[in-house]
Formats: structure tokens, C-alpha cells, sequence
């Protein structure tokens, strides 16, 4: 909401001096979110000048100026820039006549851009300043011409203060306003929260004395809402009023056209701007029907199945039976609350008006809103909540103002149809507001509070009953009551103390190895990322499962990507567009990663059938099984993706591309994050490079797999022929890695190493060879690992000779070299029995 300084000084005090960062600063200390200043960005000076006298003059180009002489001083008096009271200026439009009255920036000024004005030399002439157009002005977006004061009814002396007569001195304060604070969607709002905040004296403008309200009779308006959504009507309040005989070709005052574009709002007509203005001013939309295009009475009701509507867009618009209407004898005449309709709209011609404000339930708005994606300002209004009993003084204010700027005449003949709901009284037991905010208030603090943000108090056994006020429908609960002593005495009597956590509280196991897990790959060199977590079918299908060519997924009922529906079963396409994006940007050498959940459904189950429970109150223990059981299995997976290099060249040294060696040392890294003796074997996937993928176990189960993608699939992808990628079940590896993870106790006396070399089949893993010696060579073995495979001249073929490095400690003693020998052998010989493997001497 942006408010105009101005327009807030009308209706409460502000002090001599005060600037919009004092305002600003009032407001957050009652709750309400600073944001922007807005001005109109121009220094004068600015002037009025007449127009003296003009030469047309022909260009080369085609284009014809007119070099005009115009007075911007009275005769014989000094230019405010200090020049001559005549400035000579070249100018390009054509719309002005001798004797006109126009705006002069003189040289010095600066209109918004920001854009200096200077004397300068053009088509032959000095031209010392311009005359404005209203768009050059910040005011509007007419630029075919400059603009003639006479076609605002203004005829100002010359020289005077130009940036003054159009109320462009003022400035706009935009604050935030959260869904449940509607009120302070206008002038009257805020102009109570900064008395509020300040103390000084508010006047509120629907109380003014001018603002007489209608008859209670006079024009026809009826209720006929026979689908009211959850029950509540959509409409309780129709205020109406009539106003003959209007010019609605007047043009809007200055002053008003300037609030409104501070505002945000484009000045359109005379009547539209009013019924704008009424809506900032007082936060009641209201809306102007060409009185003589009606055919009989309003009835307000829900639409009917395949009727239509033109809105005032030029829209035509396929309504649904939820949508609330106004309707005459002719069918529908608007969208209630949230646009009118083209075939009633007031234009040059209109002379009669009837004029409506209306009170509308706020969920039906919201819906039709959205529906025909229409966020009007008047559907931002009443979706957060109207004050009930303003329709009548917005009518009286619409017609006020057309009878003084338009030239009406306000008919006695209106209408107010229905009755605002009263609100209910809320109890506030005696030392509630005190337990819940934990600060003393006292008695007087909380009835003056409650009593200054309108709110009417009476006394009750054990406490005081409160009845909000009608503008404040948030206010449903004790609680509110409660917050609202703590905005209005001062959120800084509130002591700022830290909760002290209860002993033995603290991250879970889970917890703590998923952050060591995150804080490792970092700390290896890889950024971590937040994917989006819906993906397109054929993703899911592609990496969600080795072998399966489909894999049950979850399709989500309003996606916010319609080409992107279901949620995600793998998080490798998420690292894969990441690292896409980034070779796009010049990043060729990229390491990512990513820790999220994943959704993995059971095939044939359903999901989602559970009635959901009542807002009001805890659900049960049975209730929550039942929410819970509809809910897919989310387990928790961590992912990988190198490209590029993973040593850059340097001297001495040449580059190093990625391979499956480095998706091997991620999952050595996951593992000695969790703690879990991760197995790798061989393995298959769909989306993987035959022979360089591993499929990861942990206790014999499966966890996933690493390795490169199959070159096809990052080609697609405009990546490099060679992606490593991991991917794993967190979850599932912290559930089966050991509960605690004991230091190795380091030896004492020397080691002894060996060379062990196998000849075995080709088909033979090296794995499997490698488990076969370490449980062949007995508890002497310290560290085992394998350091060649070779396969060529001298072997066999179908063979391969498979070099293993051994090293042995005992613990109490130093080992002979036929000790470690001995071991030696043992491996050998397990190695020979479990896979036929031969010594190669």
C-alpha cells in the first residue's frame, strides 16, 4: 500500500517537519513493514509560462518545430532560473495555440529519468528549457502532445510554481500488508495505525459530517445467492446511490491525479478516478454503472452453468457456478467484487450514475479472483476482509465528489440492502495477556489498548468481553486481543530472552550424519544445490530405477509446470540441469551435489484418500496414522555430479578429466561421513555406462550406485560425453551403518608389507578376488588393496593378472617375514578355493 503524505495529513496530525522516513519508522513500531518512498523524481524550477507567440518551421528530416517565445515570469520580473522573463524554446508538438497556458522547465530542472535540463542548441535555435508533456511530468503516459493547463480548468498566473499547482511536491510511503490486516489497504487504515503509533489525533473520514448516508429506499436491489460457499452468504451489505446530470468528460483535478499515481493507480476519467480515490481513501471498493443502460433492479447471485460475461477488459469470460454476480433483467452486469461489466461501463456519454458499495464474503472473491486470473484492487480488498459498515459512507463520498468535480446532482433515490454481521464479543480472562506476552500489563494498559483500536469492553466473571471493531475481522480469538495490547503498548516492553534447551535435547543421530555428510562433500570441493522437486515422467522413469522400465510416481493435482508433474523419484535430473545451466555460463569443471528427499510410492497404492480433519483442533492419534498412511515413502537421498576436470592443468602437470575413480571417492567419502562399510560390485543401470557402473551395498543390501552415464544421455543433455554420478539412500545407509564407529587402535610394532599377484578369468571382479584374500589372510592383515590389473602379452587369454599390495602388524609383537608370508598364502589359497585364481610367479 503506497500513501501520499498529503492525503495522510488530512486525516491525522502530522507534525511540522515530519519526512516519510519518520512516518515509515511510526508505522513499523506498530506492526507494519516498511518498504519503498515513492516520488515523482523532479526539481524545479518548474514553472507556468503563456505562450507569447510561434514560427512553424519545416525540417530536412520531414519533422516541423515551432519556435515559440513564451513568458515565464510576470512582465518586468526575473525567471525563477534567473534569465529573462521571456524564454525563447524549440518544441516538437503541435497542440498548443497562441495564449496557452503551459508548464516551463527552465534550465536547472530535472524531470524523471532522471533527465537535467539545460539551454541547448537545436534545429538552429537556443532552446532555454522545454515545455513539458504530461509524461515527461511523471503524471500520466500522454505523449503525443504537451500539456495545456486550460484542459485541467486551471488558469494559474505565470510563474507560478508549477511542481506546487500539480501536487507533484508530494511523496508516497509503501508499506507491506499481510494477508490479515486488510484494513490497512487504505488511507483511513493507515492513518489509525500511525495515531496509534504516535498519539496523534485521528480523524476518521467515514465519520466525517458531509458524508450523509442514502435513503434506505429508492432503487431495487436483491439477494438471491442460493449456493453460499461453507455457508456464508456472498453478499450481506448493497449500499447504492444515484448522481444526474454529471459532465464525465471534466478533467480529474490535478491534486487528485497526482495522489492516485503516487498510489500506484493511472489516472482513466473523471468518474473512474473518484471511484478509485474512494476505494484508497476509505478501503470500500466501489464501482459506477451508466445508470441509463440498466435494465430494471440489481439482483446479486451465483452464476448460472454456461453464462458469460464481457468484463471491462474486453474480455469475454466462461464463469463457473461459484462465481458471485451483479445482475440486471439483461443478465450479468459484473463480476461481484472484482471487475465490472463492458456492456454498463461509464463513458464520455454517461450522464446518470449508480453508484454501489457492497460487502462481499471474502472466500468467494478469492475464488472468482483467481479463477479468471483477475488480482484487481478491489478483489486484494475483499478477499482480506471490508469493513461491514462503510458501504453507505463510500456511496456518499463517491457522490459528494461527483457533484463537486463532475457537476451532479445527487438523487435522493438509493438503497441499502441487507445488515452487517455484528462481531462477536470475545472473553479475555484476567491475566491471560500478561501470561502469553510476559510482560506486567497493567489493567488501564489493556483496556486503553483494546479501547484504541476500537474495540468495545465490558466486564465479565473472570474477565473483560471484547467486541472487535467491524473493520478488524482478524480479531476472532483471545490471542489477538493479546497481540494487539503488546502492538499498541510497544513491542520493546517484550524482554528479549533466549530459551534455554532442555538437558539432553540436541540433533538426532540422523541429523548429526546428514550434516557431516553435506559438510564433507563441501569440504571436498563440491557445491551443494536445491533442485526443483517435480520432474517431467520420462526422468523419473530414466534414473528412478536400474532395471524397471517404469516406476510408480506420484502426479501432483495442480503442478505449477505442467510439463514437469511428478514428483521426483531420483535427484540425479535436478544435478544434471544444474550442471547443464552452468557449462551454458562458462563453468566447464563443475562438482555438485545434493541432499533431499525423494518420493518413492508402492505400486498400486493409493495415497492421498484420507479425509482431511477440521482446522480447529488437534486431530487424534488415529486421525494422524490415517494422514500419515496416505503419504508415499520419502526417504532421504544424497547425489553427485562431476564434469569437466578434476585437476586443472597447471605446470609440471597436465589436466585430469573426471571418472568413475572419482565417483568411487564420493562414496568413500559418504562412507567414512556415516560410518558405514560400503560394498562396491559391479553393477547395471539403465541410465549407465555398461562396465564403469557400480551398484553400492551396505550389508548386502543395496543403497545405489555410481559411475559414469551413458555418453548418449549426456550428449542430450549438451554435457560432456564423461558425467560422474552418484547416487545413494541416506537414509537407508544410516540405518544399517554401525551405531558407533571405533577408532582403529594404531599399532605399535613395524609392519610387514607383501606383493601378491593373481591371474584369474576376466569376468572375475576384482572385488570379489580382493574379499576372498582378506578373509583368506586372517587378523594379521592390516591394509590390502589392489594396485595393478593386467591384461595383454604373457597371459592367457580370457585372463588377467591382478596385483594386490598386503600389508601385516600383530599387536604384540614384530612379525617375521614368514609370519606375514604365511598370511600370504592363506589369501592366496581362499582366493583359489572361493574363484579358481592361480599365484602368477
Amino acid at each position: 500500500m503506497r500513501v501520499p503524505l498529503s492525503w495522510l495529513a488530512e486525516f491525522v496530525d502530522l507534525a511540522p517537519g515530519t519526512t516519510s522516513d519518520d512516518v515509515h519508522a511510526a508505522l513499523v513500531k506498530v506492526g507494519l513493514e516498511e518498504e519503498e518512498v515513492h516520488s515523482f523524481e523532479l526539481s524545479g524550477p518548474i514553472v507556468v509560462g503563456e505562450v507569447l507567440e510561434f514560427v512553424e518551421e519545416p525540417q530536412s528530416n520531414g519533422k516541423t518545430i515551432r519556435w515559440c517565445q513564451v513568458r515565464v515570469a510576470p512582465d518586468g520580473q526575473t525567471a525563477a532560473d534567473g534569465g529573462d522573463a521571456v524564454h525563447g524554446i524549440v518544441c516538437g508538438a503541435l497542440n498548443f495555440f497562441v495564449g496557452d497556458k503551459v508548464v516551463v522547465t527552465l534550465p536547472g530542472a530535472v524531470l524523471p529519468g532522471p533527465f537535467p535540463i539545460a539551454p541547448r542548441k537545436t534545429y538552429g535555435h537556443v532552446s532555454d528549457g522545454m515545455i513539458a508533456s504530461v509524461r515527461e511530468l511523471g503524471i500520466g503516459d500522454d505523449h503525443d502532445g504537451i500539456l495545456r493547463l486550460s484542459t485541467l480548468g486551471l488558469d494559474p498566473e505565470v510563474g507560478t510554481d508549477a511542481i506546487a499547482l500539480l501536487g507533484l511536491d508530494d511523496e508516497a510511503v509503501e508499506i507491506n500488508v499481510t494477508p490479515d490486516r486488510g484494513y490497512a489497504f487504505s488511507i483511513r487504515g493507515v492513518a489509525r495505525e500511525y495515531s496509534h503509533a504516535t498519539g496523534a489525533t485521528f480523524r476518521d473520514p467515514a465519520a466525517h459530517g458531509a458524508l450523509t448516508p442514502s435513503a434506505n429506499e429508492g432503487f431495487p436491489v436483491a439477494f438471491a445467492d442460493d449456493a453460499p460457499i461453507h455457508g456464508r452468504a456472498g453478499v450481506s451489505v448493497f449500499s447504492t446511490r444515484i448522481v444526474r446530470g454529471i459532465d464525465a468528460t471534466r478533467p480529474t483535478p490535478p491534486w487528485m491525479v497526482a495522489r492516485l499515481k503516487l498510489a500506484g493507480i493511472r489516472s482513466i476519467s473523471l468518474p473512474v478516478d473518484i471511484t478509485n480515490y474512494v476505494m484508497l481513501e476509505l478501503g470500500q471498493p466501489t464501482h459506477g454503472y451508466d445508470l441509463d443502460k440498466l435494465s430494471g433492479g440489481i439482483t446479486v447471485r451465483r452464476a448460472t452453468p454456461g453464462e458469460k460475461i464481457t468484463t471491462l477488459d474486453e474480455q469475454v469470460r466462461a464463469l463457473n457456478t461459484e462465481d458471485l454476480l451483479i445482475t440486471d433483467e439483461s443478465g450479468a452486469i459484473g463480476l461481484a467484487g472484482v471487475m465490472g461489466g463492458a456492456d454498463t461501463e461509464i463513458s464520455d456519454t454517461t450522464s446518470n450514475v449508480l453508484i454501489e458499495a457492497a460487502n462481499f464474503d471474502p472466500v468467494s472473491i478469492a475464488r472468482s479472483a483467481r479463477r479468471h486470473k483477475l488480482p484487481s484492487e478491489a478483489a486484494k480488498r475483499f478477499e482480506r476482509g471490508v469493513d461491514p459498515q462503510i458501504a453507505q459512507a463510500a456511496t456518499a463520498r463517491v457522490a459528494q465528489l461527483l457533484v463537486d468535480l463532475a457537476g451532479g446532482t445527487a438523487d435522493a433515490a438509493g438503497s441499502l440492502t441487507g445488515e452487517a454481521v455484528a462481531a462477536t464479543a470475545i472473553l479475555l480472562p484476567n491475566g491471560y495477556v500478561s501470561g502469553l506476552i510476559g510482560v506486567d500489563y497493567s489493567d488501564d494498559e489493556i483496556r486503553g489498548s483494546l479501547a484504541e483500536v476500537g474495540g468495545t469492553i465490558a466486564d465479565a466473571d473472570g474477565g473483560l468481553l471484547v467486541t472487535p471493531p467491524s473493520w478488524r475481522p482478524d480479531i476472532t480469538d483471545k490471542s489477538d486481543l493479546a497481540e494487539e495490547v503488546a502492538r499498541i503498548v510497544g513491542y520493546e516492553r517484550i524482554p528479549s530472552v533466549l530459551p534455554v534447551a532442555p538437558a539432553g535435547r540436541g540433533l538426532t543421530r540422523e541429523q548429526r550424519i546428514r550434516r557431516t555428510v553435506a559438510d564433507t562433500l563441501a569440504a571436498a570441493g563440491s557445491t551443494e544445490i536445491i533442485a526443483f522437486p517435480f520432474l517431467p515422467k520420462a526422468q523419473n522413469d530414466l534414473f528412478g530405477a536400474a532395471e524397471a522400465l517404469e516406476v510408480p510416481q506420484i502426479k501432483v493435482a495442480n503442478a505449477l509446470d505442467a510439463s514437469a508433474p511428478y514428483l521426483r523419484t531420483t535427484l540425479l535430473p535436478g544435478l544434471i540441469e544444474a550442471a547443464k545451466r552452468n557449462l551454458s555460463r562458462g563453468l566447464t569443471d563443475v562438482a555438485l551435489y545434493e541432499q533431499g528427499l525423494v518420493f518413492t510410492p508402492v505400486a498400486g497404492a493409493q495415497y492421498g484418500q484420507a479425509e482431511l480433519p477440521s482446522g480447529v483442533q488437534r486431530p487424534s492419534a488415529e486421525q494422524l496414522a490415517e494422514l500419515n498412511a496416505g503419504i508415499p515413502p520419502q526417504p532421504r537421498h544424497v547425489a553427485a555430479l562431476i564434469v569437466g576436470n578434476v585437476v586443472s592443468k597447471q605446470p609440471g602437470q597436465g589436466a585430469i578429466p573426471a571418472g568413475i575413480a572419482d565417483a568411487l571417492a564420493i562414496v568413500d567419502q559418504i562412507a567414512l561421513a556415516t560410518g558405514a562399510r560400503i560394498e562396491i560390485a559391479q553393477g547395471r543401470h539403465k541410465a549407465m555406462h555398461p562396465g564403469r557402473t557400480a551398484e553400492l551395498r551396505v550389508a548386502g543390501q543395496s543403497v545405489g550406485f555410481a559411475g559414469e552415464l551413458l555418453p548418449q544421455i549426456a550428449l542430450d543433455a549438451d554435457l560432456p560425453r564423461v558425467v560422474v554420478v552418484v547416487e545413494l539412500d541416506l537414509d537407508a545407509v544410516i540405518a544399517l551403518a554401525e551405531p558407533l564407529v571405533e577408532a582403529a587402535v594404531i599399532g605399535t610394532f613395524p609392519a610387514a608389507t607383501q606383493d601378491l599377484t593373481l591371474l584369474v578369468g576376466t569376468e572375475v571382479p576384482a572385488a570379489a578376488v580382493l574379499a576372498a584374500v582378506r578373509d583368506g589372510a586372517g587378523e594379521l592383515l592390516e591394509e590390502l588393496h589392489l594396485v595393478d590389473d593386467y591384461r595383454g602379452a604373457g597371459l592367457e587369454p580370457g585372463q588377467k593378472s591382478l596385483t594386490f599390495a598386503l600389508r601385516f602388524r600383530a599387536a604384540d609383537r614384530t612379525l617375521t617375514a614368514a609370519e606375514a608370508s604365511e598370511a600370504k598364502l592363506a589369501g592366496a589359497a581362499r582366493a583359489a578355493e572361493l574363484l579358481g585364481a592361480a599365484t602368477r610367479e
